[in-house]
């Protein structure tokens, strides 16, 4: 039997997820500023016994590792390690915008291109990639968006852009094969889900030397026409 806990804390919104052999039994959301320090472990705890778990059951602990906020990065990778040094099990990392990318890609039946993406600041966002099978086109990078911004790949196939970093995205991407979603969040149970993967092929992080990716350095969005 697996057990797997999911956390992410890459936004101002934060979750927990819990999966049982792969299969989901209990998430809780919450979407209040500044909180995840003072709600992560509460949720955690509340979750746990919500679903008549036991911490000490836990197979492995899953964490959003970027990008996104470096606080709320930071304040989940510890919590993570935490655990998993405490209860002597794997940690299991899973890049943010891949878990954003495969919310979308469960839930569409639609033969398009996935385009996560993450508000950094001004005109920046972090973005990837994904193409209908859920396979990478291009990998996570941080983006200046420009008025040419994915043009190439717009010109043959529709790219569903959607996060928090989609909607200023709108102010320079104008193309009838572009569409947006402003209202989806970074979410544990693409986490643990994807975890799942990783767990049977045991890919699993250093527990001492894992670090959050936060990404810093930006480019032109000329990088993903």
């Amino acid at each position: 039997m697996s057990l797997i806990l999911g956390i992410d804390t890459s936004t101002s919104s934060g979750s927990v997820a819990l999966l049982k052999n792969g299969q989901l039994v209990g998430s809780q959301l919450y979407s209040i500023e500044k909180s995840h320090s003072t709600l992560l472990h509460v949720m955690i705890k509340q979750m746990m016994h919500n679903s008549g778990c036991m911490m000490e059951e836990l197979s492995a602990v899953s964490v959003a590792e970027g990008p996104g906020s470096y606080t709320g990065l930071r304040i989940g990778v510890s919590a993570a390690k935490g655990l998993c040094l405490a209860l002597d099990i794997p940690l299991i990392a899973v890049n943010t915008l891949e878990a954003m990318a495969y919310q979308m890609y469960r839930r569409s039946t639609e033969d398009v291109v996935y385009c996560p993406m993450l508000d950094a600041r001004r005109m920046e966002v972090y973005s990837a990639l994904f193409d209908k099978d859920f396979k990478t086109i291009k990998p996570t990078a941080p983006v200046i968006l420009e008025d040419y911004a994915y043009e190439d790949i717009l010109k043959s196939q529709k790219v569903l852009f959607f996060g928090d970093g989609s909607n200023k995205s709108k102010e320079v991407i104008s193309d009838k094969n572009a569409y947006f979603i402003d209202d989806i969040v970074p979410s544990a149970e693409e986490v643990a889900l994807l975890a799942y993967k990783k767990y049977k092929t045991e890919s699993f992080e250093n527990v001492i030397s894992f670090e959050p990716f936060y990404l810093k350095e930006f480019r032109t969005a000329s990088s993903f026409k």
